[in-house]
């Protein structure tokens, strides 16, 4: 399975990361709801953009944050200093042992148990 970060949709809305959409459509493709609400959230979203994500969260599994996933994101920003959006996406790919795929690789690099991959490069 693949944990998406948010960073990868995003990116995946311009037309020079084009290549990476057809990631979203494997059964195998997963999104923190985290990821959703750092998305949609944005308060400069055109209207275009708009519609180009929420077709992404309607076509991928948004995984909802459980207590589980919560515990996990509390041990991981205990260790080290990391966003919360971060500390439950990695969460999030720690509780499913998925990959997760992001362009800030060093962002998770300090979790042992986690395999991250820049589709990107």
């Amino acid at each position: 399975m693949i944990i998406f970060d948010t960073n990868i949709i995003i990116y995946s809305a311009k037309q020079e990361y084009i290549g990476l959409r057809p990631l979203f459509f494997s059964p195998n493709s997963l999104i923190s709801a985290i990821s959703k609400v750092e998305v949609l959230g944005f308060h400069s979203l055109d209207d275009g953009e708009k519609l180009y994500f929420e077709s992404i969260f309607k076509t991928i599994k948004v995984l909802p944050i459980d207590f589980e996933i919560i515990d996990k994101a509390i041990e991981l920003r205990q260790q080290k200093k990391m966003s919360l959006g971060d500390s439950i996406i990695a969460a999030t790919s720690l509780v499913f042992n998925a990959e997760l795929y992001t362009r800030n690789i060093s962002d998770f690099k300090h979790i042992s148990d986690i395999k991250v991959l820049n589709p990107i490069d």
